[in-house]
């Protein structure tokens, strides 16, 4: 049976955690606390290998698994909401080119997910927010948009290109769904031109340590989130 490891990050007093499958790159889980965030890690893990397989990973969603927390980090910046300041162990790891192609199709997805379901929104639905309070998609789709260059600049020393389609996207001269999908597509583009010594490398910065794979973790890991939050608003997208 496989056991996913968990690495949790929490906020002052163990409020917002964030959890993190690393085993299942992209995989989070996120409460008000760390036992909250847990007990939703399991519901999280199925959620995410359903939508795995149904795009052709080859896993059973249905088959059993267990969890065991590796590690625990309490004390940082911006803990519980997805730390780009907190790295893990296995970040410092090297990405495979299988990994590569791995991660760059599930990155796809998630993009391709939230551009059709935006092209099945007009601009007054995507300007509405939850009935909860919180931002509009429009808000949170622009938001998924911004942060992929920034995650692979990070970890990559540059990504050229990202700002100038996200400003385009805000401005409104290019639609949020074309906006997605031609992202993903520099996404692909940018990682796959790196070399074996870049996909190994660990970029300290004043931040802390970067690499290519925390880069694309980071990225799977908002994308899916977000993906998240919007299914669970009333005519949101299908994770």
């Amino acid at each position: 049976m496989t056991t996913y490891g968990l690495y949790l990050e929490s906020g002052p007093r163990r409020r917002k955690t964030m959890v993190h499958a690393l085993d299942l790159l992209g995989c989070v889980a996120v409460g008000p606390t760390t036992e909250d965030a847990l007990a939703a890690t399991p519901d999280a893990i199925r959620a995410y290998r359903r939508f795995l397989h149904r795009h052709g990973e080859p896993l059973d969603p249905d088959a059993p698994f267990d969890t065991r927390v590796v590690e625990h980090v309490t004390e940082g910046a911006w803990l519980g909401n997805g730390s780009p300041y907190l790295t893990f162990g296995p970040d410092l790891e090297p990405v495979t080119d299988a990994e590569v192609e791995a991660f760059l199709g599930r990155s796809r997805w998630l993009c391709e997910a939230l551009a059709a379901w935006a092209d099945t929104q007009s601009d007054e639905q995507l300007g509405v927010g939850p009935p909860s309070g919180g931002r509009p998609a429009r808000a949170v789709l622009l938001h998924v948009l911004g942060a992929i260059g920034g995650y692979l600049s990070a970890g990559l020393g540059g990504a050229p290109g990202f700002s100038a389609l996200h400003g385009a996207a805000e401005r409104g001269e290019l639609g949020l769904p074309e906006a997605l999908r031609r992202s993903a597509a520099m996404a692909s583009e940018r990682v796959r031109a790196t070399t074996p010594a870049e996909r190994a490398a660990v970029r300290e910065l004043p931040t802390g340590p970067r690499t290519v794979r925390k880069a694309l973790r980071r990225m799977l890991e908002h994308e899916w989130e977000h993906l998240a939050e919007l299914s669970r608003r009333p005519g949101g997208p299908a994770p």
